[in-house]
């Protein structure tokens, strides 16, 4: 299955009801080739890795960071900015498509191996909302800033404004508007592609980072799980890192990423508490028509987990061995 028309079926829809008993057990298929290099417990560093096919060009400005004895916060935050820059990505960034009125709107976290982290959301007129929110953690008292005080406090920072509105983003608006769905902030075919990134360099610290334009045409003013820390993102130096990516009204009803972490500091492994987050996403939600979510976590010893509710989703992996794209485990099959 594509990314693609994976990430078109990510609707959350009104009909074909699927029950779940609450006290039901879920399972994660396992039938995939990559269950060896998930759950790898030898201690490997530097690494990192990020969500989706858009991961390997991010992993790579990721690397150059990583490999030169940079620090993991410069690797998560110069790897997204690639993806943020990407005009041809429909949900990060620059070309992201816009909301309902028409209007690109971004969200972005970082956090760093000592738990400062720094948040924007609903902001617009920036290419990369991630480096506004590494100042928003660096220079303020705050966590987080949203809409025109994150506009102008990026204007501030030095950060230019541009219209991050493009010709083809801005036609597809249009064609939803003129369609028979216009009223409704439909989930459409390239929504919810989060891209997430976690590392562990040389220095054995951990970071994080998630940025997104969030979902298609949605109301004005929606933030999704991206730049809540907790949800989207987080990052405990002492155990490990998570983030998330899929269906962000899902993820923060389970603070998904603080609940993996947790898990990992618990004792599970990172994919075992990759596979336990998608349960209870399963578990919380009656009607599972399309809802898709998943989850990367990265261990403190370099121990990747990845897993999702429905198959498709994928994740990119660089090591000083390997660059490469890897199917993440899932729960349910379309």
């Amino acid at each position: 299955m594509s990314r693609r028309k994976f990430i078109k079926q990510s609707v959350l829809g009104v009909g074909g009801i699927m029950a779940i008993q609450s006290t039901a057990r879920c399972e994660i298929n396992s039938e995939q080739s990559d269950s060896k290099i998930i759950t790898d417990t030898k201690s490997m560093k530097p690494i990192v890795i990020s969500t989706w096919n858009h991961g390997m060009d991010a992993n790579k400005a990721a690397w150059e960071v990583l490999k030169a004895n940079g620090t993991a916060l410069d690797a998560v935050e110069k790897g997204v900015m690639v993806t943020e820059s990407d005009p041809n990505n429909r949900s990060v960034g620059l070309g992201g498509l816009p909301d309902r009125d028409g209007i690109v709107t971004l969200d972005a976290c970082v956090m760093n191996h000592e738990n400062e982290c720094g948040a924007v959301a609903c902001l617009t007129d920036i290419e990369h909302p991630i480096s506004v929110a590494r100042k928003v953690m660096e220079d303020t008292p705050h966590v987080m800033l949203v809409g025109k005080g994150a506009y102008d406090f990026a204007l501030e920072k030095g950060f230019p404004h541009k219209n991050l509105l493009t010709a083809e983003a801005k036609k597809a608006w249009q064609e939803w508007k003129e369609s028979e769905d216009q009223k409704k902030p439909e989930i459409n075919h390239e929504n919810h592609d989060t891209i997430g990134m976690l590392a562990l360099d040389a220095h054995g610290n951990l970071s994080g980072s998630c940025t997104t334009s969030g979902w298609a045409y949605k109301l004005h003013g929606r933030v999704g799980d991206s730049p809540i820390i907790g949800a989207g993102l987080f990052v405990d130096n002492e155990v490990g890192a998570a983030c998330a990516t899929g269906l962000g009204e899902a993820v923060v009803r389970i603070a998904g990423s603080h609940t993996i972490v947790e898990l990992m500091r618990a004792g599970k492994t990172p994919q075992e508490a990759c596979e336990e987050a998608v349960n209870r996403i399963i578990r919380k939600h009656k009607d599972l028509t399309g809802l898709q979510v998943g989850f990367l976590a990265l261990g403190k010893n370099g121990a990747v987990g990845a897993a999702s509710v429905y198959n498709g989703f994928n994740y990119a992996k660089t090591t000083n061995e390997n660059h490469q794209l890897i199917d993440a485990k899932f729960n349910r099959k379309w």
